[in-house]
C-alpha cells in the first residue's frame, strides 16, 4: 500500500514538474510569435503607415493634376500597392516556416512521448 502511495505521489510530482516546463516552453513561444509578427511592432506600423499616406496623396494628386503629373501618380499609387504586397508575401512566408517549425516541434515532442509510454508499458509488462 505504501508502494502505491508513493507511486501516486511520484506521478504527481511528476505532472508538476511538466506543467512547469509546459508553462515556461508557452512563454517562449508567445515570446518567440511576437518577435515573429504576432504583434505588430513600432516599424511595422510606422511602414504601414507611409504606405497608406503615400497612397492616399498619390491618388489624390492624380485626380486634381494635369494629364501628365496624373500619370504619374497613377504609376506611383500601382509601384506602392506592388511593393506593399510583396511586403506581405514576405511576412507571410516567415509566418508558414514559424508555422512549420512549430509542427516539427510537435511532432518530435509526440514521437518521444510514444517511446516514452512504450518504455514504461514494456517495463510494467515485465514487472507483471
Amino acid at each position: 500500500m505504501n508502494k502505491k502511495h508513493q507511486n501516486a505521489e511520484d506521478e504527481i510530482s511528476d505532472l508538476k514538474n511538466m506543467l512547469e516546463n509546459f508553462e515556461k516552453e508557452k512563454e517562449r513561444v508567445r515570446a518567440i510569435i511576437g518577435k515573429i509578427g504576432g504583434i505588430p511592432s513600432f516599424n511595422t506600423k510606422l511602414i504601414n503607415i507611409i504606405f497608406v499616406v503615400i497612397i492616399i496623396v498619390s491618388g489624390v494628386i492624380s485626380i486634381f493634376s494635369e494629364e501628365g503629373m496624373r500619370l504619374l501618380m497613377i504609376e506611383l499609387t500601382t509601384v506602392m500597392l506592388s511593393v506593399k504586397i510583396i511586403y506581405m508575401i514576405h511576412i507571410q512566408m516567415r509566418v508558414n516556416h514559424f508555422k512549420f517549425w512549430i509542427l516539427s516541434s510537435i511532432e518530435w515532442r509526440i514521437s518521444e512521448m510514444m517511446n516514452e509510454v512504450k518504455q514504461i508499458n514494456e517495463i510494467k509488462q515485465i514487472k507483471e
